[in-house]
């Protein structure tokens, strides 16, 4: 079985965070440069996904506690929350005002939506490594 104790947490949520920010400035930059540009449905997709992810994070909390590894998920659950809600936030603003293609606010907080949305990404595969008992840099489990 597993070993749980899930000591490459706090590695790994820095990572997931640092790559996030990484995503978030890129995509500011390509915005602001109008190289790419966000559309409504993918705006809408976006927001569907935090959606889902707010849902199915509720109903998995029950197993997670009954597991034995809620020391691990709680220090991953509050980045994987912030990326849920900050996604959320920034596609309804996106969808709510209309920016110019390469307004400054536009492409802030085009980069933050693309961080948070990075962020839920990372925090998800950090959460999937922590439960699988995976620990530092070996593949001991």
């Amino acid at each position: 079985m597993a070993n749980l104790t899930c000591n490459c947490k706090s590695d790994c949520t820095g990572r997931a965070i640092a790559a996030s920010i990484i995503i978030g400035i890129i995509t500011a930059i390509l915005s602001f440069t109008a190289v790419i540009t966000v559309t409504p449905a993918f705006l809408w997709a976006l927001l569907g996904v935090a959606v889902v992810y707010l849902a199915v994070t509720l109903l998995a909390a029950p197993a997670i506690r009954g597991a034995g590894i809620r020391g691990c998920v709680c220090n991953i659950l509050p980045v994987l929350i912030t990326g849920i809600l900050g996604t959320a936030l920034t596609a309804v603003i996106l969808l709510g005002i209309e920016f110019a293609a390469t307004s400054i606010i536009g492409t802030i907080i085009t980069g933050a939506l693309l961080l948070f949305f990075s962020l839920i990404l990372t925090a998800t595969a950090c959460l999937i490594r922590c439960t699988a008992g995976c620990r530092g840099g070996s593949n001991e489990g």
